[in-house]
């Protein structure tokens, strides 16, 4: 994964891509990569974000089409993890997309907003403030730990 890296900003968008999507992908190898190889900081948060957002789409959009038998076979998201995220989304609202980022349950959560028809935009701005947090905490610290011990 971390030779993605050295396609620079297209590697670091497609390792985001791959790990917003179904892909098990860490985008966090790359993105430590390429700010060890000197590439501007704002532009790989930019990058690797808009990727990882559009990655966590093709969830929404698996979750939208709403064919079970899809999201089963290659999702692996049983019906009733979707039944049991639907009753606690429906409480909480779109903000959560934000934790679309967080293993596992995000992938199922971003689905579910989908199955639900959830509001494509909401779902979207909330998912990119999250990933974007996530990704700039992530470059915080690794270039404060380089730095540290460079």
């Amino acid at each position: 994964m971390d030779q993605l890296a050295l396609w620079g900003y297209p590697g670091l968008f497609f390792s985001g891509l791959l790990a917003g999507s179904i892909v098990p992908a860490s985008s966090e190898v790359v993105l430590t990569a390429a700010l060890m190889m000197g590439l501007n900081k704002w532009t790989c948060l930019l990058v690797l974000s808009i990727g990882n957002l559009l990655g966590g789409m093709s969830c929404y959009f698996m979750g939208y089409m709403g064919k079970m038998e899809w999201i089963t076979k290659y999702l692996k998201i049983k019906p009733e993890k979707l039944h049991q995220m639907q009753v606690k989304l429906d409480k909480r609202g779109t903000w959560l997309a934000a934790f679309a980022f967080v293993p596992i349950l995000g992938n199922i959560m971003i689905v579910t907003f989908g199955l639900m028809r959830s509001n494509f935009y909401a779902v979207s701005v909330y998912m990119f403030i999250g990933k974007v947090l996530r990704y700039f905490l992530w470059m915080a610290l690794t270039l404060g730990v380089f730095k540290f011990f460079g």
